[in-house]
C-alpha cells in the first residue's frame, strides 16, 4: 500500500513496486529496470528488501541440512523455553501469546536454527528469540533460510547500475524489518543486528531487551541495513526506512508459522509455487514532496 507521512518541510511517500517472486540465482537487475522506469525521479530513493536480494544471490541456507549436536538442543531449550519463556519474555514486555508459543515451541525445530545463528552471529545474536544474526526465516520456501548481506559494496553497485539502466540520480537502501531502537532525546540509535552503518550500535540481544523493555525511551523503526546516495541524516533515514518497510507489507507471513498457515501445510512444506502465487513488492520507490507554504490572504477587504 502507499504509505504518506509528515515529516518536517517534507511529506514522504513510499510507493511499493510488485513483482514476481525472486529465486536464487534470477536476473532481477533488468526487471527492476523495466518496472521502475518512468516511474523515478531524481532525488528518489529506492528501498530494497534484504530478503529478496538475499535469495535472489542465492545467499541461502537450508537449516534441514544442520545436525544440531546435544549442545545445540540443551542452549536452545535454556535459551528459548526457559530464558524467553519465564524469565525476558516479561522484561522485554512481549505479549502473552508470544511468551506461550516461545515456553511450548519444539526444541528440534528451533535447535538448528540457534546453532545456525551462533555460527553466524556469535552468543549475543543466539540470545535472541527471533531474527537472530539476521537470518530469516519467513517468506523462504522449505526449511530454507535467507542469511543477512555483509558484502556493503552491494549496495554501491546497485545504485551505480540504477542510474545508468534509469538515467536518474538515486539513493538505495537495502531494508531488514527487524528492529532498530532509536532514543528519543538522544543521538543513539541500537542495532541487533550487524550493519554496514557506522552509526547504528550493534549489541545484538542486549539491543533487543533494551528497546523493548524502555520503550518511554526508545522507539522502534525498520533496520536500515546498507546504504549508497545523497547525504542524509540517520533519523532521517530511519523514517526511510520504516516508511517502505510498512508500503511493503509482509508477504506470506511475518513468521514461518504465519506462512504455513496460511498455505494450509507443515513448516517446512512451503513450495516455491506457493511463495510465487502471491503478491511481492521487494521495492518501494521513497520520494520526498516539499509542502506548500500557506499563505494567508492579505488582502484589504472593503467596508462597504
Amino acid at each position: 500500500m502507499i504509505v504518506k507521512r509528515k515529516l518536517g518541510k517534507y511529506v514522504i511517500i513510499a510507493l511499493p513496486v510488485r513483482t514476481s517472486y525472486w529465486k536464487p540465482r534470477e536476473s532481477f537487475l533488468p526487471k527492476v529496470c523495466r518496472k521502475l522506469k518512468g516511474k523515478v525521479s531524481h532525488g528518489d530513493i529506492i528501498v530494497f528488501s534484504e530478503k529478496a536480494l538475499s535469495v535472489a544471490l542465492n545467499n541461502i541456507y537450508d537449516e534441514g541440512a544442520i545436525k544440531p549436536r546435544l549442545i545445540h538442543k540443551v542452549m536452545a531449550f535454556l535459551i528459548m523455553n526457559v530464558l524467553w519463556g519465564f524469565v525476558l519474555g516479561r522484561i522485554a514486555k512481549l505479549k502473552r501469546e508470544t511468551i506461550e508459543w516461545i515456553r511450548e515451541i519444539p526444541i528440534n525445530e528451533v535447535s538448528a536454527h540457534k546453532a545456525l545463528s551462533l555460527k553466524i552471529g556469535g552468543l549475543l545474536q543466539a540470545l535472541k528469540p527471533s531474527s537472530e544474526a539476521g537470518i530469516d526465516t519467513s517468506n523462504i520456501p522449505y526449511t530454507y533460510v535467507s542469511l543477512p548481506l555483509t558484502k556493503c559494496s552491494i549496495v554501491e553497485e546497485l545504485r551505480r547500475a540504477l542510474e545508468k539502466c534509469l538515467e536518474k540520480k538515486v539513493s538505495v537502501l537495502i531494508v531488514d524489518s527487524d528492529r532498530v531502537y532509536v532514543h528519543r532525546r538522544l543521538n543513539l540509535a541500537l542495532a541487533s543486528r550487524e550493519t554496514c552503518l557506522k552509526h547504528l550500535r550493534n549489541y545484538g540481544a542486549l539491543s533487543y531487551i533494551l528497546g523493548r523493555t524502555f520503550r518511554n525511551t526508545f522507539y522502534p523503526r525498520a533496520t536500515p541495513v546498507m546504504y549508497s546516495g545523497i547525504k542524509i541524516d540517520l533519523r532521517l533515514l530511519l523514517e526511510v526506512a520504516e516508511i517502505a518497510d510498512r508500503a511493503r507489507g509482509v508477504g506470506a507471513g511475518r513468521t514461518v508459522f504465519e506462512m504455513a498457515r496460511r498455505f494450509g501445510v507443515s513448516v517446512g512444506e512451503v513450495t516455491w509455487e506457493m511463495l510465487s502465487s502471491i503478491p511481492h513488492y521487494p521495492i518501494v520507490i521513497v520520494k520526498f514532496i516539499r509542502k506548500e507554504p500557506h499563505r494567508r490572504n492579505n488582502a484589504v477587504k472593503s467596508r462597504c
